[in-house]
């Protein structure tokens, strides 16, 4: 089985002494020698705007980091797509306000997939699967 990355995750997972926890970062190296985890495309937004603001700091520029971290070997890209927007309807009206946390979370629940993440709203939320390293 697969699992869609959230984007903090996804971004500890590719940096290598990043805050992840040792079984958290094994568990998603086995899962990847098997076929690359899922990322929303709003997480490469979401990147860019935290480097734009300065609330994220890559190890090398912004370009060179895509082309490692969202290379094809390390994630596939999930488009944003009809099926991903009607997922959005799945979401009660209660959930989650951020529009780039709704999208990830529908872009799980689309693909049938659970989704890694520790944002607290979401994981309380109980709308989507979530992803347990094992």
């Amino acid at each position: 089985m697969n699992v869609l990355l959230d984007t903090h995750i996804w971004v500890r997972w590719v940096t290598p002494d990043s805050s992840m926890r040792a079984a958290e970062r094994e568990a998603l190296d086995r899962l990847s020698g098997k076929a690359a985890p899922l990322l929303s495309a709003i997480s490469l937004w979401e990147v860019q705007m935290l480097v734009r603001k300065g609330r994220l700091k890559l190890p090398m520029p912004l370009e060179q980091w895509f082309s490692k971290a969202a290379a094809p070997d390390a994630v596939e890209i999930v488009p944003i797509t009809a099926e991903v927007i009607l997922a959005l309807d799945q979401l009660p009206r209660s959930f989650h306000g951020d529009p780039a946390d709704r999208l990830i979370v529908a872009s799980a629940l689309s693909r049938g997939v659970p989704l890694a993440t520790e944002d607290g709203g979401i994981r309380r939320s109980r709308v989507t699967p979530l992803w347990k390293p094992s």
